[in-house]
């Protein structure tokens, strides 16, 4: 079964835009991993500053060989310097999809 990956993360106002090029630098890259179907970068409507990830992933696996990579670790280690709060990430097996 798919697996959908959320990461809300709260951010410094004035750290944003860094962690906007964090993002595109490396949106491309891990969107070409092994077992991820899509990926998604979304905004709160109503606190900009707090944005989340969403990405689908074929497996299990697939999410975790992509959070122990290289990819990941470095991508982590560049973003999490720009919160203000501590990030939520959640998992959720895909009963239905639609792609």
């Amino acid at each position: 079964m798919p697996i959908h990956r959320v990461v809300k993360m709260t951010f410094k106002p004035e750290n944003l835009d860094d962690f906007l090029l964090v993002f595109e630098e490396s949106k491309d890259k891990i969107r070409a991993r092994s077992g991820c179907l899509s990926l998604q970068l979304i905004q709160d409507l109503d606190r900009p500053n707090i944005l989340s990830t969403s990405s689908i992933w074929e497996s299990q696996n697939d999410l975790e060989d992509y959070r122990n990579s290289e990819l990941f670790i470095e991508t982590w280690r560049k973003t999490k310097i720009h919160f203000s709060e501590k990030a939520e990430a959640k998992s959720y097996e895909i009963l239905y999809w639609l792609p």
